[in-house]
């Protein structure tokens, strides 16, 4: 196939999402390597990715490009191949989420360095999705999160809480501050643990560097925040028993995760080989399948909506704070964190991720459970 035909593959793809190669809108794209169009063709969303790392192509507002291009569901107008399939397969049997592979996840993305984070982040180094109801900043928008997660759970003082995936420490120490709980968190992060028990050593919060699997103490209440699309679809279930046997029979776990509109076995390749190794979007059906004979279904909030917030939020902290930044990481991680961000926004703004906060409890709250907005 000629470098002309392959243009007017990718001409006309992009035509059906409004989309025009070295068009005048902020959304077209600008092409600088001929070469892109074969490479995309060939290596699909990984294509498209490193060749934007690469150099190859530019565009003004990629957050735009990625909106209109999954709009339309261009991903269901290229028909699968083989070797797809096989590595699709190939990624189920590996099961990237089994507990020898725990500890990856940290030292490839979370591990990078705090001051990324420190500077892309709010003030308290929140890295899920804020909530924006009320909000008008970044700030207002995590401690309305999580605000939200202790209201949701019915947190009391002298409680004792867990957090699978504490990150940086943001909610352990939150819940410890604000309602007076012994908070535990988990993470699978040295460099998470160092900071959170820098900033949150005073109060009741302790953070441990431990997997989930080796939970064995009893709790309250369990949230875990933005970790449950690191664990692998073979291991939901695992993961939901480990949650049942540490969470006390009249107590709540609250799970935040990002899911999708389908089931999947693999993420998408750029995202699994540049930002998270071990990662998975968990559908409706997957969960509903983990939580089966385990817990009674309380509450299933869905606000999407403000994760495209947080991440353009996001962004504009880290392009911001790039010039004091750069000289750790280069330009080439300039345009890898660049295309993540705007990326994910455009994907979140098509509606094709979702944000849950899903409720469960072990035996049904008596009298019913009021939900919490």
């Amino acid at each position: 196939m000629g470098i002309k035909k392959e243009k007017q593959i990718i001409k006309s793809l992009l035509d059906g999402a409004g989309i025009t190669i070295n068009g005048s809108s902020a959304r077209d794209p600008h092409i600088h390597n001929d070469d892109f169009y074969r490479r995309v063709l060939r290596e699909g969303s990984l294509g498209l990715g490193e060749s934007y790392m690469d150099g190859w192509w530019d565009c003004e507002k990629l957050d735009q490009f990625f909106h209109k291009l999954l709009a339309v569901d261009l991903d269901k107008q290229v028909k699968t191949s083989w070797n797809i399939i096989l590595r699709l397969a190939w990624n189920y049997i590996l099961n990237p989420g089994r507990k020898s592979k725990a500890f990856e996840i940290g030292k490839r993305h979370y591990d990078i360095g705090n001051n990324l984070y420190r500077a892309m982040l709010d003030k308290r180094m929140t890295y899920t999705c804020g909530y924006w109801k009320s909000a008008e900043n970044l700030d207002e928008a995590q401690e309305a999160k999580l605000d939200l997660v202790c209201r949701k759970i019915g947190l009391q003082r002298g409680q004792k809480i867990l957090d699978i995936g504490s990150g940086w420490g943001s909610f352990i120490g939150y819940a410890a501050e604000k309602y007076g709980v012994n908070a535990v968190g988990i993470t699978v992060s040295k460099e998470q643990k160092e900071s959170a028990d820098k900033f949150y050593g005073h109060l009741s919060a302790e953070t441990r560097l431990q997997d989930y699997r080796d939970i064995n103490e009893k709790f309250d209440h369990i949230v875990s925040l933005g970790m449950f699309e690191h664990v692998g679809c073979k291991n939901y279930r695992t993961f939901m028993k480990a949650v049942y046997n540490a969470l006390k029979d009249d107590g709540l776990f609250l799970l935040h995760t990002i899911g999708g509109n389908r089931s999947v076995r693999e993420t998408d390749p750029w995202i699994k080989k540049y930002i998270f190794p071990v990662g998975m979007i968990p559908f409706i059906k997957q969960i509903g399948e983990s939580i089966e004979g385990l817990f009674v279904m309380e509450d299933w909030h869905n606000f999407g909506a403000d994760y495209d917030k947080t991440l353009m939020a996001w962004y504009k902290n880290f392009e911001d704070s790039w010039s004091k930044i750069k000289s750790n990481y280069g330009e080439r991680f300039h345009r890898i964190w660049r295309y993540y961000l705007l990326s994910c926004a455009g994907s979140f703004r098509a509606r094709k991720n979702q944000l849950w906060q899903i409720v469960l409890s072990k035996k049904g709250v008596p009298g019913g459970y009021v939900p919490v907005r």
